[in-house]
């Protein structure tokens, strides 16, 4: 029986990253609004705010969750950039996903924000040097985590929830 709850596996952590595959996950972080805006083209009501899988969150929610979690990411790097190994704060996520307007405001909000959002981050990535992937901010439950392995953690990301709506909709047939 296929998990739902990982679709394409579980979040990487690499010990070390090749510069192709750096590259290769910033353009993943570049396309992630894109391929997130067609997973959700034509949808009505019903099914945004159908859940992804038994006791998970709805398409709704999960569309409001990825610019949350990644604005938290970008807010990340700038810090790790900019300061000497800060810990980061973490966030409560699955009570941002119960709240008001991650249930209920309309998904074009969340695709707008994440488009400007990965525009931004993205032009930040791109002009890092190899040294800077090598920055790292302390997670409070993950320890030391370096600027090349948040890449490559959000580059599952948005590849991971995009595939929770997509394997919904082939599931359901929509």
């Amino acid at each position: 029986m296929t998990d739902y709850r990982y679709p394409i596996g579980k979040s990487p952590k690499p010990a070390a990253m090749h510069a192709d595959e750096l590259a290769r996950s910033i353009e993943e972080i570049a396309s992630a609004p894109a391929a997130m805006r067609r997973a959700v083209e034509g949808l009505d009501t019903h099914q945004l705010d159908t859940p992804y899988r038994d006791g998970g969150w709805t398409v709704r929610q999960v569309v409001h969750h990825v610019p949350d979690s990644h604005m938290n990411a970008y807010m990340r790097f700038k810090l790790a950039l900019t300061e000497k190994d800060p810990l980061i704060r973490t966030y409560q996520e699955n009570l941002w996903a119960e709240l008001g307007e991650a249930r209920q405001a309309p998904i074009e909000v969340s695709l707008r924000l994440l488009e400007s959002l990965h525009e931004r981050w993205v032009a930040s990535l791109r002009s890092m040097g190899a040294e800077d992937f090598e920055r790292q901010f302390q997670h409070p439950e993950w320890g030391a985590v370096a600027l090349f392995q948040s890449v490559a953690i959000y580059s599952w990301h948005g590849r991971h929830h995009t595939a929770h709506i997509t394997s919904l909709r082939e599931r359901n047939g929509w």
